[in-house]
């Protein structure tokens, strides 16, 4: 695939919460969302860039519900992985029909549905021009998606981690709860750390500061702005050395 742009990035790892699949409903898999999201990656394809996807399971299953419910920690997250495997599905079979090849990769065997999560098979389907989509977490409890998102953008060697979410940015406090919140453009590691920043869970925060690897936390839910980043523009926060 030519490039007809410059782009900022050649390779990108996309952290989407499973929350953001269930739209307005307080769960499950919205299809229009996810038709949503099929044109907003499907027009970073287009760049010829490479995709790399990892999808939390928010929207079916959390390990903190299952604590809740009686459930111990470990059987908890080994559901709530199973969870990104759908959700990773779905993702995979609406990027299919709009024509985009894919591979879902598993870090749990389920030879049936996925392949198993091997490096240089995600490199070689890179090298073919495939979105790979990375399912079931790192495979270990305890550890959530973040940590998963960051490890396999390392292990791929993307350029870059984005976070999409529902706001615009890092702020200083809630935005959704406070309307004076202040949003920052961009921050060292060392100042989201000393500003007690929620960013990403800790593990994953350290893993991107330690391997350098920046992070980029922008709204989703705004029509091309995937696609502007990969531009140039400056949108969202980003996070970096």
């Amino acid at each position: 695939m030519s490039r007809k742009y410059k782009t900022s990035y050649k390779r990108i790892l996309l952290k989407l919460s499973g929350e953001s699949l269930s739209g307005e409903n307080e769960s499950g898999i919205d299809v229009n969302i996810l038709t949503y999201l099929t044109e907003e990656i499907k027009k970073v394809y287009e760049l010829g860039i490479d995709i790399g996807v990892v999808i939390g399971g928010g929207n079916i299953y959390r390990g903190l519900s299952a604590q809740q419910q009686g459930i111990d920690n470990v059987t908890g997250d080994y559901m709530g992985m199973l969870a990104t495997i759908i959700n990773s599905l779905a993702l995979q079979n609406s990027l299919e029909k709009s024509g985009i090849p894919t591979r879902l990769l598993s870090a749990i065997d389920m030879n049936k549905i996925a392949e198993p999560f091997i490096r240089r098979r995600a490199m070689r389907h890179f090298e073919k021009k495939r979105i790979v989509i990375f399912g079931a977490g790192t495979g270990n409890p305890y550890f959530t998606t973040d940590t998963a998102g960051v490890l396999r953008a390392l292990e791929i060697c993307a350029d870059v981690i984005l976070k999409g979410t529902r706001v615009n940015g890092v702020y200083d406090s809630d935005p959704e709860k406070n309307k004076n919140a202040r949003m920052y453009r961009k921050l060292t590691f060392k100042e989201a750390l000393e500003k007690n920043l929620k960013v990403m869970d800790m593990t994953a925060f350290a893993l991107c500061r330690e391997n350098n690897l920046p992070i980029i936390v922008f709204n989703m839910n705004k029509r091309n702005n995937l696609r502007n980043i990969m531009l140039g523009e400056n949108i969202g926060t980003i996070i970096k050395n």
